[in-house]
């Protein structure tokens, strides 16, 4: 078989995130080729896309035969902005699919036995659909030189923009505030920034929506080439009947060349630059650019096994560090239990978030620090007693974590929205005598390939 054939196969199982394993014949001689987006029980025609030695990939290009029980999406936009990749699948399927994966992950490490005997399984949220609190949608063309959509990206190209007007992962909200937008700077014949001219006016559009208190923030980022008045595109996107109420319409500038949403200066064309949202009974105070679970009755499951897994103190007054804090969500859910907590996080604006948010929620007892975990832990005076953590999804420095287990702690509960990243840490942390004792999933992100993973790490004393 050669680069460029395109062959049928038969997909039989997963690896993570997003690869289907094809089983392929070809002159009496079977063939395994990963291919992404391929589902477990299709029959798929594909294009060899890499061949090296028997290491095999190819590009889906056709589902022939859907797998059994598969259904129809419901979504308008399946298979374009390759997003939910699971929607045709039944949730409980979606659930099955998950739960091998991470079993595939994690039983080399652990072993399949003692997998199965700590794993209690995957967690679900509250709502399937219109999930989301945040979206970045972006401006573009379909097409080369086609009309302007505002949307996700095409599945596999960097260029292309899918309208998704109809997105089931947010709600009508969403939906209607993308559809207003795109037409008004439609009828005004304003150009997108071209990713390859790096010449034009519109880029993005951030939308937030908190799922407790209904307040919406909306942002539109756009480059400085053009003077353009947006107070006519304000007032109309505020009288929009939506369900929740617009608190704050923004306006951000972003010249970089390079395609994601930088803050070069931010204007408020209408209310404030904040939303308020709450979890678990606290209340936090939200910005453009802060980072916030992105699920916030999925978040309330996530840290109420977080909490669950840390437990009640052994101690008095316990000293608990929560590295890689962000915005300080888990500090101050935890702090009630804790003598103080220590907080550390690089990006100073989320440790800024996290001071404000603990006054106001009135917790005394947390201290926020900005700056690299690896430097940080030198400079900070206490000891902790427990230890959470929650690294982005690269994992956490080696040389980090080499500090951390020098701390010595009984009980450590380690976060992970990447589960490879998790798997690799967790193979030092073993090595330096720390057992894994519960360790479960969160589905945050229903039919997308994405799981949240929680782990209770204890220190073996012999």
């Amino acid at each position: 078989m050669r680069k460029g054939d395109e062959v049928i196969g038969e997909v039989y199982r997963m690896v993570f995130p997003d690869k289907g394993i094809a089983r392929v014949t070809e002159d009496g001689q079977e063939y395994n080729v990963k291919v992404k987006y391929a589902l477990p029980g299709q029959k798929i025609r594909l294009r060899i896309s890499k061949k090296k030695a028997n290491n095999l990939e190819g590009n889906l290009l056709e589902v022939i035969e859907p797998a059994a029980g598969e259904l129809k999406s419901d979504c308008p936009h399946f298979g374009q902005c390759g997003s939910c990749i699971y929607r045709t699948f039944p949730y409980e399927k979606q659930l099955e699919i998950k739960k091998g994966l991470i079993g595939d992950l994690f039983a080399p490490v652990l072993g399949r036995a003692e997998f199965d005997r700590i794993f209690e399984g995957i967690y679900t949220g509250p709502e399937y659909e219109g999930y989301r609190n945040k979206m970045e949608f972006t401006f573009g063309d379909e097409y080369k030189d086609g009309p302007l959509a505002l949307g996700m990206h095409k599945r596999g190209n960097f260029y292309d923009i899918i309208t998704t007007g109809g997105c089931r992962i947010v709600d009508e909200d969403y939906r209607a505030i993308v559809s207003f937008t795109l037409e008004y700077f439609k009828g005004k014949g304003l150009p997108f920034f071209h990713r390859v001219t790096h010449e034009g006016y519109l880029r993005h559009l951030c939308v937030r929506k908190a799922a407790k208190t209904g307040e919406i923030l909306v942002a539109l980022v756009t480059t400085s080439a053009i003077d353009f008045d947006l107070t006519e595109w304000a007032d109309e996107l505020r009288a929009l009947p939506t369900t929740g109420t617009v608190v704050g319409i923004l306006h951000t500038v972003n010249d970089s060349v390079a395609d994601t949403v930088l803050d070069e200066g931010t204007t408020i064309l209408y209310g404030r630059d904040y939303f308020y949202e709450e979890l678990l009974g606290l209340k936090f105070k939200i910005s453009q650019f802060s980072f916030f679970q992105t699920n916030s009755l999925g978040a309330e499951v996530l840290y109420s096994k977080v909490k669950e897994y840390l437990g009640t103190p052994e101690i008095p007054n316990p000293v608990v560090f929560d590295l890689y804090s962000g915005t300080g969500t888990i500090a101050q859910l935890v702090s009630p239990a804790a003598g103080k907590v220590v907080g550390v996080e690089i990006v100073e604006e989320a440790v800024e978030a996290a001071k404000v948010n603990a006054d106001i929620n009135g917790l005394t007892n947390c201290e926020f620090i900005a700056g690299d975990v690896l430097r940080v832990l030198d400079d900070v005076e206490e000891e902790p007693d427990y230890i959470i953590l929650d690294p982005p999804r690269d994992g956490i420095n080696p040389k980090a974590l080499t500090k951390i287990i020098a701390y010595g702690v009984d009980r450590m509960v380690y976060v992970s929205c990447k589960p490879t990243s998790l798997a690799r840490d967790m193979e030092v942390l073993k090595e330096a005598g720390y057992v894994p004792q519960k360790m479960c999933c969160v589905d945050m992100f229903p039919a997308t390939v994405h799981v949240e993973t929680v782990v209770l790490m204890s220190r073996d004393k012999e």
